[in-house]
C-alpha cells in the first residue's frame, strides 16, 4: 500500500475556539463543522478534502507532550508561493507565534507555536530544478526569506500548489 500523502491532521486542544481563531486567522481555514466546545473540522482554500484539519477539545487542564518526549514533533503545512509564506509570516510574527525559520535547500521553511503549543512548519517548495545535489554537506541554514523571493518572486507556484511534482 504505498502512501500517496497526508490526507488531514487532528489535533487535541485545550480550547476549540481559541484553536479555530488561530487556524482561520493564520492559515486562512474555512470552518466546515463545528461542535461548540468540543470539536472542529477546517478546510483549505480550493481543498480535496473532506476535512485538512480536525481539532478536539480536552479541556484546559490538559498537559500537552513536551521536547524529548514521545509524540509527534510538527506538522508541515505547503503554501505555494513566497508571497503567501511571506503573508504568513507577518501573522506568525504579530502573534508571536514564530519559533524559528530555515532554509532547507529544497524549501523555505516557518516554525511557529499554536495557542496550546502544537509546532508546526508552513514551507515553500523549492522548484526541483534548484534543489542542491544530495552531496551537499550543511542542508540547514537561515531562512532569507527576503533574498528568496528576490530569485523566485513572490508568485512562482509550485508544489501540489502548481499541480505538479516539482
Amino acid at each position: 500500500m504505498p502512501v500517496r500523502r497526508l490526507n488531514h491532521a487532528v489535533l487535541y486542544v485545550r480550547d476549540v475556539a481559541r484553536a479555530v481563531e488561530f487556524y482561520t486567522d493564520v492559515f486562512g481555514f474555512k470552518v466546515d463543522v463545528e461542535i461548540p466546545g468540543r470539536a472542529a473540522f477546517l478546510s483549505a482554500a480550493d481543498t480535496l478534502n473532506d476535512h485538512d484539519l480536525g481539532l478536539f477539545s480536552v479541556g484546559e487542564r490538559a498537559v500537552g507532550a513536551s521536547h524529548g518526549q514521545v509524540g509527534l514533533y510538527h506538522l508541515a503545512w505547503e503554501v505555494g508561493t513566497l508571497g503567501e509564506l511571506a503573508e504568513i509570516a507577518g501573522k506568525l510574527q504579530e502573534r508571536g507565534s514564530m519559533v524559528g525559520a530555515t532554509d532547507h535547500l529544497v524549501s523555505k521553511s516557518l516554525y511557529a507555536k499554536d495557542p496550546d503549543g502544537i509546532e508546526f512548519e508552513i514551507m515553500w517548495r523549492v522548484p526541483r530544478e534548484d534543489w542542491p545535489s544530495k552531496d551537499e554537506e550543511n542542508r540547514l541554514r537561515p531562512l532569507d526569506l527576503r533574498q528568496s523571493i528576490d530569485r523566485w518572486g513572490t508568485e512562482l507556484r509550485t508544489g501540489a500548489a502548481a499541480g505538479s511534482a516539482t
